[in-house]
Order: C-alpha cells, then structure tokens, then sequence
C-alpha cells in the first residue's frame, strides 16, 4: 500500500501543480493580450495626445500632422468644445449624427459615455474640453463603475480563501472519483515488486484493474512453472553426473588395474610395455576428469561443503610446489618458487583443500598446454588487504583472440543453449569455482615470461587479538 499512497502523493502533487500553473499562464496572457490591444497606451492616452496636439494661433485651429494621421488610420475622429458646449473645431472625419452643441447633461453623458453610439474619451484642454470618439465596434464602456470600498480593501484574502476551497473540492472530487482505481493499483505495483524478487504473487480480479491483476497472476505462474523446470534440469543433470561417475569407477579401475599388472610383467616386449603405460597414464586421465566433473557439479549446485579456516597462503603454496617437485620430477616442467622473502606470512581464510586443488590445476595447465615443456613461476603477494597469488610460465601462452574466447565463450557446463564453440576443459572453470566460493577473484591473462598467466586473489584475513600467527 505504500506504493499506492506514493502515487496518490505525487498525482496530488502534480494537480496542484497544474492548479498553481493555470492562473500564472492565464495572467500572462492576459497581460500580453492587453499590451498587444492597448499598447500604444489605450484611448484616454491618445486623447489626452491629441489635446497636446491641437494648438490655436491667429488663423484657427491646427492638430500637429502625426497626430492626423494616427486617427485616421484608427478610424478615430476628435472635437473640441468650449465651455458653453459647442464644437469650434473638429476633425475633417467627423460623423454626420455627432452633434455640434452639448448641454451639460450631454456633456455628462459623453464623458462617461457614447455620442451616436461612438464610445467617447474626453482630455482636457487650454481652451475647453476635447473629446475623442472611436468607431462603434471598438471599445465597451461601463457606464456606472462604482465598487465597494470594503469589498476592494478585502478582495485578496477573499480571493486566497476562494481559491483554497476550489482546491480542496476539486482534490475531493479527484480522490473520490478515483479511490477504486488507487485501491487496485497498491496491490497490484507489490505483487510486480514481489514478482521481481521472486516470489509467488496471487491477486484479487476485482476493480477497474482486474484484467492486469489477471496478467500478473498469470506472469508469476508463468515464472513459476519455468523455475520447477530448471530446477527439475539441474537435478536432473546433477544426478546424471553422478550416477554415470559412479558407474564408471567400476570398470575403469579394473581397466587401470590390469593395464599396471601388464607394466610390471617380464613377458611383454618394450613395444607392448609402452602400449601398456599408455593406457595407464590415460586411463588415470579420465579418472582424473570424472573426479573435475563431480567437484565443478557440486561447485555448480552447492553441494560441495566448504571446510574454511584460518591459513597462512604462503605456507600452503610452497607446499603445492614441494609436492609437485617431488611427485613430478621430470626436466621439461621446472617449477620456480618466486615469493619474495619478506612475505612469509599471508593468512586467509580458506578451504585448504580445495585451494590446494585450484593451484595444482593451474600448474597442471601449464604443463598441459606446453608438450614442449616449460618453465613454472609460482608466487605469492601481499598486495594491501588482498592475498595474490600467481602462477605463470614460459611456454607457448595464450594469444589475445584466445584470451577473449576464453572470457567470454561459455563453458559447457554453464550453459543450457545450444551454442557452438563452447569452452571445453574443466581445469580453469573449476579454479574459477574454487575462488568464487572464497569470495575471491581471477584473472587470466599473458604471462611477462612470454606464457600464460593466472591470478588468484583473495581477501586477506585480518588478525584478531589473541589469534597471532606464531
């Protein structure tokens, strides 16, 4: 409801803005009409004009000639009266029914007045009165102004109180007239909220808005039948994994174990002990593979439990790299320690096994991309408040096409599209698993060895009192 009450608030808002608009708009062209129609001051100024036009010398009259010709172009005409009311001089367009001779009623008359019809102007002059006349269509005279003083002295807060009432009624009358429509529009802005967040949403059909109330119930039906689905898909691929894992393991230990009783055997020739090697070495591959299918399955699905505790990063890396030194002591895959030895304590928090798998993957990428062989750089940073650690070589690297696909192709464990060219190989996803899963990050990239580069980082875990590292 509180959606409802913010939407009242700003039509109300927006009303009155509308309320306080209108009268500003209204006066403004008001005032511009009036300057438009009377710009040149209205007919009292052009009369008074005229009477500071019209001098007398020996020979008469004479209106200055700029003068003439404005009142001939507004089809205006002027007399002068002298103080017995007759007209001793008048413009050459002076009407036929105008009089010459006024009496003082008449005079009355005609200043507030008509003449003929002809609404009339009057200004004062040195010799008498002078009275403008304009055409018939041309103004309208009120002919008794009088106003109440009280009401003048009052007409501003008469004017405020008036408009607030109108205010107020025409908010009752919109709140009113509207209320069913509010009434159906809170519940219906929560259940599209609710909808964002994933929740199940059912509403009443009811109101002017039943039909959108109907489409949003039929939407979160729609999202809920397409969530039991996918969850249906992932359990359904989870246990695929684990059950064709489990049916392997059978059969390839049999095969890894008469494969080893075929190497130790003094009755094969060296061709055959080869051959045999051969599908030993492979056939631990795929053990290996099933083993990267299960944990980036339960990585995926958050069913691998995570044993974190406190540890020294440097500590645990170098013992990576003792064991794959001593397990793997073959020339072409040198592995360098390059930890500075001023870092000798780096403490995370981590699940050491799995940290011990993300780093072995990446050494064993090294040593898979690289037949040839290659130089191994293994390093750990303390970098602020981020633990860093490194591993690179000197073999054949990565090039810049390669690393984009690499970034931005998905694996094909992530992906339920039909995409051609998915990312195969589960080493580097399950590194990127692993390190999610410590809130960490990595980075891939070109080595400065001239090979492959990969970052792991991962936030430093600070000592607490009591709990130094000895």
């Amino acid at each position: 409801m509180k959606n409802a009450l913010k939407l009242l608030r700003r039509m109300v808002l927006g009303l009155l803005g509308v309320m306080v608009l209108l009268p500003v708009v209204n006066i403004l062209i008001l005032m511009f009409t009036l300057w438009d129609v009377h710009g040149n001051g209205g007919p009292y100024s052009l009369a008074q004009e005229t009477a500071d036009a019209l001098t007398k010398d020996g020979g008469g009259y004479h209106l200055r000639t700029d003068v003439q010709e404005r009142l001939k172009e507004e089809g205006d005409w002027a007399v002068l009266l002298d103080p017995s009311g007759t007209v001793v001089w008048q413009t050459e367009n002076l009407p036929a029914e105008v009089p010459k001779t006024y009496s003082l009623t008449a005079v009355a008359q005609l200043t507030r007045g008509y003449i003929a019809d002809y609404p009339t102007f009057p200004a004062e002059d040195e010799n008498g009165l002078l009275v403008l006349g304009c055409a018939k269509d041309s103004y309208w005279k009120h002919l008794y102004p009088a106003w109440d003083y009280q009401l003048i002295s009052k007409a501003v807060p008469y004017a405020g109180i008036a408009i607030l009432i109108n205010v107020g009624v025409i908010i009752l009358i919109y709140v009113l007239t509207d209320m069913k429509i509010l009434r159906s529009v809170g519940p219906i802005m929560d259940g599209i909220q609710n909808l964002s967040m994933g929740k199940e949403v059912c509403l009443q059909k009811k109101g002017l808005l039943a039909d959108i109330a109907g489409s949003v119930n039929r939407t979160s039906e729609i999202l809920r039948e397409k969530e039991c689905g996918l969850k249906k898909k992932e359990t359904a691929r989870a246990n695929w994994i684990a059950g064709v894992s489990h049916d392997i393991r059978t059969p390839l230990s049999m095969v890894l174990g008469y494969a080893g009783q075929l190497t130790d055997s003094e009755n094969l020739s060296e061709e055959e002990h080869r051959k045999a090697e051969v599908i030993c070495r492979q056939g631990q591959r795929i053990k290996n593979l099933i083993n990267d299918l299960n944990l980036a399955s339960k990585l995926e699905y958050d069913m691998q439990p995570l044993h974190m505790e406190r540890v020294n990063a440097v500590a645990l890396i170098r013992q990576i790299v003792v064991d794959y030194m001593n397990t793997e002591p073959e020339d072409a895959y040198p592995i360098c320690w390059m930890t500075q030895e001023d870092v000798g304590v780096c403490m995370i928090q981590a699940d050491p096994g799995l940290l011990k798998r993300a780093v072995g993957n990446l050494i064993q990428n090294s040593v898979n991309h690289n037949p040839s062989g290659c130089t191994i750089y293994v390093t750990v940073e303390h970098m602020e408040d981020v633990c860093q650690i490194r591993v690179e070589d000197d073999g054949v690297g990565i090039s810049k096409e390669e690393l984009k696909r690499l970034n931005e192709t998905p694996h094909y464990m992530l992906c339920d599209e039909n995409v051609t060219g998915q990312r195969h190989g589960l080493g580097l996803l399950i590194v990127r698993q692993i390190v999610d899963a410590h809130g960490g990050e990595v980075e891939v990239g070109q080595s400065g060895y001239g090979g492959f580069l990969a970052k792991i980082r991962i936030k430093i875990q600070k000592e607490e009192a009591g709990n130094a590292p000895s």
